[in-house]
């Protein structure tokens, strides 16, 4: 159980020297950090307390513990039940890959080059050649599928593994949202055509901003990277963006590539056609990890700590006793127990906290602290009237409800929550939107933390030239991505930073 910053201990001492007096003090719960005041520590803070993650000993590397790893299930439940019905098989491939094979693909190696763990020692002696800790699985599977396809009978192959993958990062560590280690889904399929290639893009890109609009209640932009945002090898990535307002930075909330037929001339991927001569594949790869709850966490959390959406959350109703002094408890602690079970037969996933030695006012910053949705407090008056109340996390809204309409109403209220949630952040996000035409209005909007949409000539030496230009102690601004969702570009539109005539509209700003 998480304590909090701030102590328990013993009462202050009397005057005059006296002998200390040991006084039975609840912890304090509570936070130290403001979300608006000291957002990282804040941060930091939320997540050990609620009991999400725990520090390692290895810099970059975290514990998840149940609070979090329930959340993860709860996505994985729903993604994979969609990508199934897509056909996606499971698969698992090793962890390791060989020097040669990782390099196979050049434009890929480079980009992942600086990041890549490396095994050279087994116990005391070197190995003969170092093997490297997959940082994703392309040159791990693709030798595999030039065996597995010959004919055009053997497409499309689509497989999908859970795993974890290895970055060593060396720049800020944060938990969920940069660790050296995450956990994640990638899927990697290839088709006979473009046309199947790029159709599954954008069906895996909506299923990425169902996961993030629809379950973390967090809004994103779905559009496509610059060509030096893109991934590396690839032939265009796809994403959906978040954006944070307290710190002013982008996310990239999750990325659907297209590979086009550069990785299957590399590694021999073909196929005899129905005409019998061989076509090189069209492949796709694409993920969404871990990062996805800290995106959550940020957007929603407050200075009480987590605030969880229902659909995602693993606790949604937490029951609490309120006895008042010499009354019977079996009675309260019964009619609460009943509660549970019936709004678990329903479906709804409830718990009670029965724990004799912490008041239920402790109680209440306690499942404050962990985010769950609803609170429901039953004393003698609730049980005299048949009643419960219930306090909502997201609002603090409290209510008188029957307890026969318990289950009905506890269902409207969590839609409520879930509605809410993503309206609010919505709204956020939306106020911190700023559309500039010149770079003196971007600069002020970079400053201000905004998150931009400025006319854009799409050429890759501006970009590089706006990084440059922006370097300084927050991080350089880059493109977000080119919303699909483009806003009219009048005739004659400038771009923002080099003058020539504009092809595109483009998120630009600073990002995690």
């Amino acid at each position: 159980m998480s304590s909090g910053k701030g102590g328990g201990g013993g009462g202050k001492g009397g005057g005059g020297g006296g002998k200390k007096k040991e006084v039975k003090k609840e912890t304090k719960l509570g936070m130290a950090y403001k979300k608006d005041d000291n957002f990282g520590e804040w941060y930091s803070e939320v997540v050990v307390n609620s009991e999400m993650i725990e520090y390692y000993d290895i810099s970059g590397c975290y514990i998840l513990r149940p609070w979090a790893m329930e959340i993860w299930e709860l996505l994985k439940e729903f993604f994979d039940a969609e990508i199934k019905k897509l056909k996606l098989k499971p698969y698992y491939f090793p962890l390791f890959v060989t020097e040669n094979v990782l390099q196979k693909e050049k434009d890929h190696i480079e980009g992942f080059a600086p990041e890549v763990a490396w095994v050279t020692k087994s116990g005391k002696s070197d190995l003969e050649a170092p093997i490297a800790i997959r940082p994703t699985s392309e040159t791990v599977m693709y030798p595999y599928f030039s065996k597995w396809i010959r004919s055009h009978r053997d497409l499309p192959l689509r497989c999908n593994q859970w795993c974890n993958v290895v970055r060593w990062e060396f720049s800020n560590p944060t938990p969920f949202i940069r660790s050296r280690e995450f956990l994640w889904q990638e899927g990697h399929t290839a088709f006979a055509t473009k046309e199947e290639a790029d159709e599954e893009v954008l069906q895996i890109l909506e299923l990425y901003r169902r996961i993030y609009e629809e379950f973390l209640a967090v809004p994103v932009s779905k559009g496509r990277k610059s060509e030096m945002e893109k991934f590396a090898g690839g032939l265009y990535t796809t994403s959906v963006e978040a954006f944070i307002p307290n710190t002013g930075r982008g996310v990239q909330g999750a990325t659907s590539h297209c590979l086009g037929q550069n990785f299957a001339k590399m590694f021999d991927i073909t196929f005899e056609n129905d005409k019998g001569s061989r076509s090189m594949v069209w492949q796709n790869s694409w993920a969404y990890t871990t990062r996805s709850i800290g995106v959550m966490v940020m957007t929603h959390g407050d200075d009480k700590g987590l605030v969880l959406p229902p659909r995602v959350a693993p606790l949604q109703v937490i029951v609490i006793p309120v006895p008042y002094k010499d009354v019977d408890t079996t009675a309260i602690v019964n009619e609460c127990k009943k509660t549970v079970d019936t709004l678990e037969k329903a479906g709804i996933r409830a718990d009670l906290d029965t724990r004799e030695n912490y008041s239920p006012g402790w109680k209440y910053s306690h499942w404050e602290m962990k985010g769950v949705p609803l609170r429901i407090e039953i004393g003698p008056k609730d049980m005299a009237n048949n009643q419960a109340r219930v306090v909502r996390r997201d609002n603090g809204a409290k209510a008188d409800i029957p307890t026969a309409d318990l289950v009905e109403k506890i269902n409207g209220l969590l839609d409520e929550i879930q509605k809410n949630l993503f309206e609010t952040a919505k709204q956020k996000r939306d106020a911190c939107l700023k559309v500039v035409n010149t770079w003196d209005e971007f600069i002020a909007a970079l400053n201000d933390k905004k998150l931009i949409l400025a006319p854009w000539c799409d050429e890759e030496e501006v970009e590089k030239d706006v990084k440059a230009r922006t370097k300084g102690e927050l991080g350089a601004a880059k493109t977000l991505c080119t919303p699909f969702e483009q806003p009219d570009l009048p005739e004659g539109t400038t771009c923002f930073a080099s003058g020539k005539p504009a092809k595109k509209w483009s998120f630009w700003g600073r990002s995690y």
